[in-house]
């Protein structure tokens, strides 16, 4: 894996929970530092309480890149958008992690633990982890969004 140097944080609901467990050991293992901003057990805990610290770590630059991690994926999605600055993507294959990089500059990962093995998992991350944004043509449309939450958002 390419060691990119950087804090990543992550985080999960309780169907997310052992999944992030296994990731955080594989990104350790790979010599990121991660942060861990729970939860802590597969006791239920709703997703907000986790996506909302750690989009807002991203928006403030303390962590590079975010990985969030519930049953769906859904959940997690919506409540990481809400952050002004933040660009979530949900991605079933590597594939998607690849297009979520390259042409909508995503910082924070969302994957579906319902749907998402282990070794995919894995996949999904390793790409998110390693591609760039390509810019050109893409920032054109990224600078609206930014445009538009600066607008609406505010600060």
């Amino acid at each position: 894996m390419v060691n990119l140097s950087m804090k990543i944080g992550i985080g999960a609901d309780h169907r997310g929970f052992f999944l992030k467990e296994e990731l955080k050991k594989f990104l350790e293992k790979n010599n990121f530092e991660v942060k861990d901003f729970g939860t802590f057990s597969n006791e239920v805990f709703d997703y907000p309480d986790v996506a909302f610290p750690l989009g807002e770590a991203v928006k403030k630059r303390k962590i590079a890149k975010g990985i969030l991690i519930c049953g769906s994926g859904l959940g997690m999605s919506i409540a990481a958008n809400k952050i002004k600055g933040i660009r979530a993507a949900l991605c079933l294959n590597k594939e998607m992690a690849k297009m979520a990089r390259n042409h909508n500059d995503a910082n924070i990962l969302v994957l579906a633990a319902n749907f998402t093995t282990l070794r995919k998992a894995k996949e999904i991350v390793k790409t998110f982890l390693k591609e760039k944004f390509e810019g050109g043509r893409h920032l054109r449309r990224i600078n609206k969004i930014k445009k538009y939450e600066n607008l609406t958002l505010g600060k």
